[in-house]
């Protein structure tokens, strides 16, 4: 099946509030377990960075995964930065160590090095992946660790259906079109793979994770050691 794009930003607000008061516990938790269990210990994460943070549950996980880590997140919605700070200001705990930054992450200037790039849900969002991997290029220094996770394009329509059936029907109808969406702009592992190799990131690790999701992971610059 060929891949259909879907607009990049999230910027409606029942769209948003549908986005961030939906149930991503599995897939969320499951996100920091992968990103724990394969980055490799002597990373330094001090300063983190989470690309395309939407609703910022991910923001809030690698936050409180890294009690050390001050962190960065970026997205282009304002909609979605403005559901994000309602949700930090619930979190005391967290009150100093999280920046919401507006920005397209081609455009993002960073402030200084990350130990850690994280990003989730944003590669299909993309015109173009070369922004993706482009960027973790530029923001990335030798040992900072990488860590993607994204959607994986079912083979058929029908096949998008039934997951969208198996994950979203409990969640509100616009939801469920949007993940359905979602689907369908997705990338399979075999294109990231292929994207890797032209952007000179061979030696990320590229693995199917679920029936509907794969990582990339691994550190910025092959020859280098983290830390």
């Amino acid at each position: 099946m060929k891949r259909r794009p879907e607009p990049e930003l999230m910027t409606e607000a029942e769209q948003v509030a549908a986005y961030g008061n939906a149930d991503f516990e599995e897939p969320h938790s499951h996100f920091v377990k992968l990103l724990l269990e394969r980055m490799p210990s002597g990373v330094d994460v001090t300063r983190a960075l989470d690309l395309g943070c939407g609703a910022g549950d991910i923001t809030f996980r690698i936050t409180a995964a890294f009690p050390n880590a001050l962190v960065d997140a970026v997205d282009g919605s304002g909609e979605m930065l403005k559901f994000a700070r309602g949700l930090l200001e619930r979190k005391p705990g967290l009150s100093g160590r999280v920046r919401f930054i507006r920005s397209m992450i081609g455009d993002f200037e960073p402030g200084g090095e990350y130990g850690l790039i994280v990003s989730n849900s944003l590669l299909h969002h993309l015109p173009d992946p070369a922004i993706m991997w482009e960027s973790v290029k530029r923001f990335s220094s030798p040992g900072t660790f990488i860590f993607v996770m994204d959607l994986h394009r079912p083979e058929s329509e029908e096949e998008a259906r039934r997951l969208t059936e198996l994950y979203a029907s409990a969640e509100p109808e616009i939801l469920q079109r949007d993940f359905y969406n979602s689907l369908l702009a997705a990338f399979d592992v075999g294109e990231v793979r292929a994207q890797l190799e032209s952007h000179g990131l061979t030696h990320l690790e590229t693995e199917l994770v679920s029936d509907r999701h794969f990582i990339v992971y691994g550190p910025s610059h092959g020859d280098q050691s983290p830390g």
